[in-house]
């Protein structure tokens, strides 16, 4: 590959992204008409969407993808009249050269551990306040002081940390009336990006979502099957959205809910079947051409949701200790 070594440092991952997407395209690797969307490179190239967004702008930029009516960019020039290719990105075993590779192994240590930090820390919430101890998360990854001040610095921009008046880093409680509210915004922004997410969907997402939620006729539900679920509304669906700003609004107001939701069925919480026909109801009346109705519909879910989640937070109430958490995570008792 032709690539400069000072586009390959961490300080422009974007410009290895963008090169080692520009080789691939002229080798033919990536064919005229493949579909290329962000979150499925992020997850290849191990980062977030950011860097992505900006190397697909810069292959448009030099006219080797472009713009149509659906969800990403279409390999090749907009001249060319090409069918779309719905390929899944990781199918196309990329491969780095020697620069490429290092370059994004370095990028920054706080990315490859953010997504499993920010978990912790949000399934966590409903046991009450945590104190968040800066060198025991750096210890527990391998990572630098400064590393962990980073991770906990994006917490705090998403809403899952603060620092208290002793300047400590701490997180929760995750009260009813937090759950309420939370789910009021979820209420007023979701049914905004359901009806802008629908017009890029194709509809064979839409009836494969829709065929998963009758999986349970044919065995009983599961806590991962739920989860796969919630999945499919929240990341298939709703932050499919054109509108990056909601669609990240929407990702840290859903973040608590949904992770402290999959966390308590994991310790065996009971499953409400409702909960799928709610999915189902939706997805058939998006089938219908009904976007207002499954609006609607959705509301009416998250309204369920918000009384359910309260429940769990009281049954949750019952354990006298949470279950084992990460080692940073501590726990304060009289706060």
């Amino acid at each position: 590959m032709t690539t400069d070594i000072d586009l390959l440092s961490s300080s422009h991952l974007y410009a290895v992204i963008a090169e080692v997407l520009d080789e691939h395209i002229r080798i033919g690797q990536l064919p005229p008409g493949l579909v290329l969307l962000e979150k499925p490179i992020a997850e290849v190239f191990q980062t977030s969407r950011a860097p992505v967004r900006r190397a697909l702008a810069e292959l448009e930029s030099r006219q080797l993808i472009h713009r149509f009516d659906g969800r990403g960019f279409l390999v090749g020039p907009s001249s060319a009249a090409v069918p779309p290719i719905r390929t899944p990105f990781k199918a196309l075993k990329l491969s780095l050269d020697a620069q490429a590779d290092a370059a994004l192994q370095t990028r920054a240590s706080w990315e490859r551990i953010y997504a499993e930090v920010e978990r912790a820390v949000a399934s966590c919430l409903v046991f009450g306040q945590y104190r968040i101890v800066e060198a025991e998360l750096a210890d527990h990854y391998r990572v630098s002081r400064t590393v962990a001040r980073d991770v906990l610095g994006r917490l705090q921009e998403r809403g899952l940390v603060r620092k208290n008046q002793s300047s400590h880093w701490v997180a929760g409680p995750l009260t009813a009336k937090d759950i309420r509210e939370l789910y009021e915004l979820r209420a007023a922004l979701e049914p905004v990006a359901l009806r802008g997410a629908v017009q890029q969907t194709p509809r064979e997402t839409l009836q494969a979502l829709c065929e998963r939620c009758s999986a349970g006729q044919r065995q009983p539900w599961t806590a991962d099957m739920i989860d796969r679920i919630e999945s499919d509304l929240h990341e298939s669906l709703l932050l499919a959205t054109t509108n990056d700003r909601l669609a990240e609004s929407l990702r840290h107001i859903q973040l608590p809910l949904v992770e402290t939701e999959r966390f308590l069925r994991s310790l065996g919480l009971p499953i409400d079947p409702r909960i799928v026909d709610e999915h189902r109801i939706i997805y058939e009346l998006l089938l219908h051409d009904a976007v207002d109705a499954a609006a609607a519909a959705l509301t009416n879910h998250l309204q369920a949701e918000s009384r359910r989640s309260i429940i769990h937070l009281k049954t949750a109430a019952v354990f006298t200790e949470p279950p084992p958490l990460a080692s940073y995570l501590a726990r304060r008792v009289g706060y």
